[in-house]
């Protein structure tokens, strides 16, 4: 069963420097985004129609080396990059695994992040599994959940400038 709490809502955490940071909080999605340089994509599909396509298209024009991982379309090419069978074949740390799976499978994704040591994991719009994110950030993740990369670069603005990038 789903917990009640809405996605929108913030659970708090401290950063690495001892400052208090919130899930989905603007500080938390820009320090995601700005320090983020390699994405896993977890559900990337080669149809242009999917927004897994569009979205891996935005993070790579804002600077992410971003790899595609769907077991599904393992070899094919999206954007240029080789399509993984699993997050255990991205030859880098990771960085960001963002998760385009439905929320009934994305604790799967979560936890091979949490395998794969990466700093945090973003759960795509619509996607919440809160038993989940407690897993990540029990073991040091940052969460961003139920939010879109591509918009919060758009809401953002100039306050996110993404890895390849300096802040104005």
């Amino acid at each position: 069963m789903r917990a009640t709490m809405p996605a929108s809502a913030t659970r708090s955490r401290r950063r690495g420097d001892g400052a208090l940071m919130t899930r989905n909080s603007d500080e938390s999605i820009r320090q995601v985004l700005n320090n983020s340089r390699v994405v896993a994509l977890v559900g990337a599909s080669p149809k242009a129609d999917r927004p897994s396509y569009g979205v891996m298209r935005v993070l790579q024009q804002k600077g992410h080396k971003v790899y595609p991982v769907n077991p599904a379309a393992a070899g094919q090419t999206i954007h240029g990059e080789k399509v993984l069978s699993d997050l255990s074949e991205v030859p880098e740390p990771i960085d960001l695994v963002d998760i385009f799976r439905r929320a009934d499978q994305a604790g799967e994704a979560v936890d091979a992040a949490i395998r794969a040591h990466a700093k945090a994991v973003w759960l795509q719009l619509g996607v919440i599994d809160e038993a989940a994110a407690a897993r990540a950030e029990k073991t040091g993740l940052t969460v961003v959940m139920d939010r879109c990369p591509a918009i919060e670069y758009r809401r953002l603005g100039d306050s996110v400038h993404g890895p390849g990038a300096k802040a104005t």
